[in-house]
């Protein structure tokens, strides 16, 4: 996750960074950070839940350019958080950080938040592609640079922590790897790229030890580090560098940055034991101290920074070695985990969320913030009822388990212990009694502060457990997703299996959200819909006719554009927040449940510019019927759409509350009268929507 500082040092001297012309080889790549650069550095919208249709054409740009210039890549992502715990007041401060930025973004102002479903669209595409990844069951920054080290080829990533490893075969910023500028003839295509080694920076400080880098990585605060003592232990060292330069007494510290400073200090020791030697020394000195404490103090600091070396002390071979072999070998930490096999097969392919995965680890959840009315309840409080299905299958009752205060055990890289019981009762230790609520700890916005709630997992009246989930048939796993949602497998028959997932998790959002979407917002939602169907058949075998056409371009005529895109209409924006919580929540559960039905195209799902615009053009008075006249069957399968929805929607859903039914009750009498005859007009298209594909090839193309 980072080393403060490190990355603006090496990319301030040229001499760290070599040009290479790269072609014919394989490519490691740290699969968040690409993600991230990709969505951020092309400047797709945030601001409106996202574009997935433009992340998906720059994701194929980029596996295009590597495969022009015979390219290999292979993908690693992370996961769950790191069960030790050591950097959960970072990822605290970062999620902090986001829900400013998302309150920044919607008052139109500058930000950085990376929409919901981003890494699901990301690794969806990446399968559809045959890019081969996994995912680590926690971080994958030592993973991936075991392997680069086994494999000697180039890894590709934003992480600074990657100038600290020692990688052979090279690593590459994705600042400075530049896919978009291909060079050379036809057959000898090549990527301009700058790498580095530790060999170059080690030169330029004078044959500097390489294994002392670790050491320079953890005192200036990288995401391992020991932040309590780190300042101070920097402040002993620019001490001890005046006094070795102007004799005694306390100087100034050096004029050069920080981190060259402790380099050129490292490089006066022949090994990591010298250097550490040193530090004891300065700690056993140090006035702050006296008598005992000070023997004490030195022998805590020199422990922990021994521990947090050790996080650079990558191994030779690595066991995502055997996974991208071919044989599918789990790798050891999902081995680990005490998860069914199924379920950590599922998890090491991406195709189960890492939130789900620290439910079950650590008990514990932060959920991502979105850009949505600050001054409303979160987004995600619509979807709460779903995370509580996903939680009691994960954590049933009567099953004992014990958990420690700060440190929940767990998973240790590379050591004992990852994912067992702790042996003894420790202080702080908590031990769950057989049949108890089980809870887990969600992390999420209230107001525009980051607060801890205690969610209980909730039980199905037929309790569904983790082990029996393998042995379920498929019958019996979509009938427990369709009972979370509320649907019916027979009220869903007439929509096509790849968005049946999608208009469950609609229906859900339009009985949860608060406000209750209107009809618009639900209408420009299900041309979004349309607009995706379009847009996955012209990709796949079939084409378009030229009426279908026409209406795609009549509907990216209503896409918002840059210039647009001031004045964010908050009241969307929070209503569109929430079906994106109840769509991913509802993936996730699908996924835990291995997939009873399929998920559904991410990349053509929702595309934010262009369902704000439609509702935009919904609420000015315009009907849907004056967009979809252009093309016979999108209508019938627009009108298909909306009359499943509606009429899920009136059912009610067998499990709400009584006042919630009242409620629904009251909805639904305002939309019979409002709305009748666009849902009857959807009742005599439903028997037409199987024939979804066979309509669009029959449409007459007299003018083609």
């Amino acid at each position: 996750m980072g080393v403060r500082g490190l990355t603006t040092f090496v990319e301030g001297n040229k001499y760290f960074l070599q040009d290479v012309k790269f072609r014919d080889n394989r490519l490691l790549i740290d699969g968040c950070s690409l993600y991230f650069a990709l969505y951020f550095n092309h400047g797709l919208d945030q601001q409106h839940g996202g574009d997935y249709d433009s992340f998906y054409s720059i994701l194929t740009q980029f596996l295009s350019a590597l495969a022009a210039c015979n390219i290999t890549p292979f993908v690693v992502l992370d996961g769950g958080m790191d069960p030790s715990e050591k950097k959960f007041s970072t990822l605290c401060q970062r999620l902090q950080s986001k829900i400013k930025e998302a309150d920044s973004i919607s008052h139109s102002r500058h930000g950085s938040v990376l929409p919901l479903l981003t890494k699901e669209v990301f690794v969806q595409i990446l399968i559809h592609s045959g890019v081969p990844l996994v995912q680590c069951p926690s971080e994958a920054d030592w993973e991936i640079a075991c392997l680069a080290r086994q494999w000697n080829c180039p890894l590709l990533s934003n992480d600074s922590d990657f100038y600290i490893f020692d990688l052979p075969g090279g690593y590459f910023p994705l600042k400075h790897f530049q896919w978009t500028n291909l060079n050379g003839k036809a057959n000898q295509r090549y990527i301009p790229a700058r790498g580095y080694t530790t060999c170059a920076l080690c030169r330029w400080f004078g044959g500097l030890n390489k294994d002392l880098l670790p050491l320079c990585a953890v005192l200036t605060g990288n995401d391992y580090g020991i932040p309590k003592e780190a300042d101070h232990l920097l402040y002993l060292i620019d001490v001890n560098i005046a006094e070795r330069g102007s004799g005694r007494g306390k100087g100034k510290p050096p004029s050069a940055s920080r981190i060259e400073g402790l380099l050129v200090w490292l490089s006066s020791f022949s090994s990591p034991a010298e250097a550490m030697a040193e530090i004891s020394r300065l700690v056993q000195e140090d006035a702050v101290c006296s008598g005992q404490a000070r023997n004490k103090k030195k022998d805590i600091v020199s422990s922990k920074l021994w521990a947090c070396m050790q996080e650079y002390n990558i191994a030779s071979r690595s066991s995502l070695a055997l996974w991208f072999s071919g044989e599918k070998r789990l790798p050891d930490g999902w081995s680990r985990l005490e998860f069914p096999e199924c379920l950590a097969k599922m998890a090491a392919q991406g195709l189960l969320a890492s939130s789900v995965v620290d439910a079950f680890v650590m008990q514990r959840v932060m959920l991502m913030s979105q850009v949505e009315n600050g001054k409303l309840a979160s987004s995600h409080c619509c979807a709460k009822s779903i995370r509580q299905t996903i939680y009691g299958i994960l954590l049933p009752r009567g099953q004992t388990r014990l958990t420690q205060g700060k440190n929940r055990g767990g998973l240790c890289r590379g050591g004992e212990g990852r994912g067992q019981m702790l042996p003894v009762l420790q202080k702080g230790t908590t031990f769950q009694v057989e049949g108890s609520a089980r809870y887990v700890e969600e992390y999420d916005r209230m107001d525009l502060n980051l607060k801890k709630t205690q969610v209980e997992a909730r039980q199905l009246e037929k309790p569904f457990t983790l082990n029996a989930i393998g042995q379920a048939s498929p019958a019996a796993r979509v009938a427990v997703l369709f009972e979370v949602l509320g649907v019916t497998e027979s009220a869903l028959s007439p929509v096509p299996p790849h968005w049946r997932l999608a208009v469950a998790a609609t229906v859900f959002w339009q009985r949860e959200a608060k406000p209750t979407p209107s009809q618009p917002q639900l209408q420009a939602l299900l041309i979004g819909f349309v607009y995706g169907e379009l847009n996955l058949c012209q990709t796949g075998l079939q084409r378009n006719s030229a009426k279908e056409r026409d209406l795609c371009a009549a509907m990216v005529r209503q896409r918002l554009r840059p210039g647009q895109r001031r004045g964010l209409d908050l009241e969307d924006a929070h209503c569109y927040s929430q079906w994106q919580a109840c769509m991913w929540a509802a993936l996730c559960l699908n996924q835990l449940l291995l997939q009873p039905i399929p998920d559904p195209y991410l990349t053509w799902l929702f595309s934010g510019t262009l369902v704000h615009g439609l509702a935009k053009y919904l609420k000015g008075g315009q009907a849907p019927e004056n967009l979809m006249h252009k093309s016979s069957s999108s209508e019938h399968l627009y009108a298909s759409l909306l009359d499943v929805v509606n009429k899920c929607i009136f059912k009610g859903h067998p499990a709400s509350s009584a006042s919630g039914r009242g409620r629904k009750r009251g909805r639904r009498k305002k939309r019979d009268s409002t709305h009748g005859a666009v849902a009857g007009r959807g009742s005599r298209a439903t028997e037409e929507i199987n024939n979804r594909f066979a309509l669009l090839m029959s449409e007459e193309d007299d003018d083609e």
